[in-house]
């Protein structure tokens, strides 16, 4: 077998593979980046909860005793 032809075959499957490899970066990487945005905003909307409790509890008219025995009743 002539050299050049093995040196063809050898860059014709290196660039088969190479163009497989990317395409299957592409798609993790898409479907990385959509996870990543859905737990972005899972986070924003704890953070706004958090945000809530914190102004729950720190009111200065919030009597945690007096709803403890209210829920006692």
């Amino acid at each position: 077998m002539n050299i050049t032809a093995i040196a063809i075959v050898a860059i014709v499957c290196w660039a088969i593979v190479e163009l497989v490899t990317g395409f299957r970066n592409k798609k993790t990487h898409k479907q990385d980046n959509l996870r990543l945005e859905q737990m972005q905003q899972s986070v924003h909307q704890l953070q706004e909860r958090v945000q809530v409790l914190e102004k729950i509890v720190t009111d200065q008219n919030y009597d945690l005793k007096k709803e403890f025995d209210n829920l006692k009743d």
